[in-house]
């Protein structure tokens, strides 16, 4: 259900801003995007399992508020970062 390290890894070396960066908006983005679609496959298959529902909506929600805030600082960097996560909106 989790992301392995190595995953973990890659996502943040291909999305960081600079070297070191773990934290910027773009590198947290594309890990809960990576949790949801693994939390996604997971509920496909256990349909009542609602404490992982209830964890799967608040990443969806954290991520909702990480895109809303770099949409409101730097629009550039988030038509950017929605378009090579493939995201609606």
């Amino acid at each position: 259900m989790s992301i392995t390290a190595e995953r973990k890894q890659a996502l943040i070396t291909e999305y960081a801003t600079k070297a070191g960066d773990t934290g910027s908006p773009e590198v947290q983005v594309a890990i809960l995007t990576e949790r949801i679609l693994n939390l996604t496959e997971h509920m496909k298959t256990h349909k009542q399992d609602f404490a992982s529902r209830r964890g799967l909506l608040m990443m969806v929600g954290q991520r909702r508020r990480l895109l809303d805030y770099l949409k409101r600082t730097e629009a550039q960097r988030y038509t950017k970062l929605i378009e090579r996560l493939g995201l609606r909106k």
